[in-house]
């Protein structure tokens, strides 16, 4: 009897302009993606985009995810900020709102929630932060999964509290052998050679694991790839990748609407 090929979300941080600023090639990319984390307005976006992205992104049957971050515009939602527990549980919420707005102007919904940036990564390792993040969805829509790093802390949380915890792995990110990402600070942090990133893609999908930057073969199951927009080449990178899962037989397809068993 033959198998079921596994299912694989590719996803991407959209939407990441501010006023005339633009960030990436967002209508390229969802030609591409299966999700789109589309930034909420804090660590960028604004309403016009927000509106743009999720109109674009439902065209295309492409999965809007609210990609929720610190309050941080100047810093890119990249520099971690101590919050107190109920402030950022409603600042997740008020994102989470924001997006929905848009996406039910444009005939869609949201259909997951993501942090960005210093929140991703606090979160992953600090329950109060992720408590957070977790108490926002659960206020929200308890039905909402959370992409989230596999083994973290908010994977966890979001697990023990009853919400659909989503692994995701980074192809273009380096990893520590403990599973974290190589903090941006490092040369390593970023994967810049495009064969090893479909490579990388490719093995996580498949096999479950990843390679770290000290050569540690490392566990990371995923149903989620994702790809920064940000980056130099991240159109033709992106097109790589979704080229390399297909050439392994793997189906590209949003997390959402994938069987629970892959």
């Amino acid at each position: 009897m033959t198998s079921t090929p596994t299912a694989v979300d590719l996803n991407a941080d959209l939407g990441e302009g501010f006023g005339a600023w633009r960030l990436g090639d967002d209508e390229a990319l969802l030609g591409i993606v299966t999700s789109a984390n589309v930034a909420c307005g804090f660590h960028a976006g604004d309403p016009a985009t927000m509106h743009r992205v999720c109109r674009a992104a439902a065209e295309r049957g492409v999965a809007i995810g609210a990609q929720v971050g610190y309050r941080d515009l100047a810093g890119f939602g990249r520099r971690r900020i101590d919050y107190e527990f109920g402030e950022l549980r409603d600042d997740v919420l008020y994102q989470i709102g924001a997006l929905e707005a848009f996406c039910r102007a444009t005939g869609d919904r949201v259909r997951y929630v993501k942090p960005h940036g210093a929140l991703y990564n606090t979160a992953a390792v600090d329950q109060g932060q992720a408590d957070a993040v977790v108490a926002a969805v659960l206020a929200y829509d308890p039905a909402l999964p959370v992409l989230c790093q596999p083994g973290s802390v908010l994977f966890r949380q979001a697990e023990q509290a009853g919400l659909t915890a989503i692994g995701e792995g980074f192809a273009d990110r380096g990893y520590l052998p403990d599973g974290r990402l190589v903090p941006r600070s490092r040369p390593d942090a970023l994967v810049h050679d495009p064969d090893a990133v479909v490579t990388r893609a490719t093995r996580m999908a498949a096999d479950g694991e990843v390679v770290a930057a000290d050569g540690t073969v490392i566990a990371c199951q995923v149903r989620s790839i994702c790809l920064h927009g940000d980056t130099v080449g991240a159109v033709e990178l992106a097109r790589a990748v979704r080229s390399g899962l297909e050439a392994a037989s793997l189906v590209v397809r949003p997390f959402s609407r994938q069987d629970p068993a892959g």
